[in-house]
């Protein structure tokens, strides 16, 4: 294994964030660090306080109905990935009530070699309401927060087709993001089956084999890298990469997922391009070249707005987005698909 470059730190401000520096940021269109944000938080102040704390303070906001959890075996090393031979997962699912979950949790912080422990990505309005109204984000507040629990685990880099402020209630938390431009080097596993929704990168970060994945060295050149504590929270634009590890044997996080000025009735992006790798890859290159020319023409407007020589009434499709015009493609795509 050759010798990689120390990630970037990520940029970082401090203390609370308004409507105005929060929309300035985002413009940016890169990862931030918000030291200390949160540290009004009733939860954060119970994680400061240690894992019993913050294990009683959500004990005492009583649960609301059971929760997914995952687990795997010590010899994991507290990574949920693919099983040896890529037939299935390294860890196993099950059900059950958030309290004993929490009560597995505390134990398995007293064991030298514990199993590796996560609920992942509960709507928190779903299972403690009374968390959502204590401990609030006002800067988005049509987003309903998630909250994702473990002990020391890492999760393999993915991409979330959203953007996401996450904020570190207990434990602490590292983040290595890499921007949206290095898939190819960071060599992405299949769509079928996943540990993290997406397709993950196939890279252990903690020791890369660069004779496996040989481009990853050129994907380190722009890694950044920050460690939360209690009470900071990350901004992480869209589709950027981020791997994460919890460091501690209790581990709390609540994250915010949105997208921006997603259009009423407009299909999912990530569909289209599963839609595209069967329609558009079987093809041979030179056809592909062709619907390379006419997405930019059509979809990313390389010429400008594909419409505009036409009459308003006759733009059809490839006229301004509105409700009525994603209705006429769902009508089209249903002819077409069978």
């Amino acid at each position: 294994m050759s010798e990689l470059p120390p990630p970037a730190p990520i940029v970082e401000r401090s203390g609370p964030l308004d409507a105005e520096a929060f929309a300035i940021l985002r413009k940016d269109n890169q990862p931030v660090v918000i030291r200390g944000a949160f540290t009004q938080w009733p939860a954060v102040t119970a994680g400061r306080q240690g894992a019993e704390a913050i294990v009683a303070y959500l004990k005492g906001l009583g649960s609301t109905r059971p929760v997914s959890a995952i687990a795997a075996q010590p010899d994991a090393g507290g990574r949920f990935f693919y099983n040896e031979d890529m037939s299935g997962m390294n860890f196993m699912r099950g059900q059950g009530q958030l309290e004993l979950f929490l009560d597995d949790l505390l134990r398995a912080a007293e064991m030298e070699a514990p199993p590796s422990l996560a609920v992942q990505s509960e709507t928190i309005s779903e299972i403690m309401p009374g968390f959502t109204a204590a401990n609030r984000l006002d800067l988005l507040p049509q987003v309903q927060p998630r909250i994702w629990i473990g002990n020391a685990i890492r999760v393999a880099p993915h991409y979330d087709v959203k953007e996401n402020v996450a904020v570190c209630v207990a434990g602490r938390r590292r983040f290595t993001l890499f921007p949206p431009e290095q898939i190819a080097n960071l060599y992405p596993g299949p769509f079928e089956s996943t540990p993290a929704g997406t397709p993950v990168s196939m890279v252990d970060m903690a020791a890369p084999d660069l004779q496996a994945f040989p481009r990853f060295a050129e994907a380190a050149k722009t890694a950044q890298i920050a460690t939360l504590e209690p009470g900071d929270a990350i901004y992480i634009p869209y589709c950027w990469w981020h791997g994460v590890d919890s460091l501690d044997p209790v581990s709390i996080l609540v994250n915010y997922w949105w997208t921006e000025n997603a259009h009423a009735g407009a299909g999912g992006a990530y569909d289209a391009l599963l839609h595209a790798l069967f329609a558009l890859r079987p093809l041979p290159k030179e056809q592909r070249d062709i619907w390379r020319t006419w997405f930019d023409y059509y979809v990313f407007e390389t010429s400008g707005d594909p419409s505009a020589h036409l009459p308003p009434q006759a733009k059809g499709v490839i006229g301004p987005p509105s409700p009525e015009q994603f209705h006429k493609m769902r009508q089209i795509l249903r002819q077409t698909l069978g």
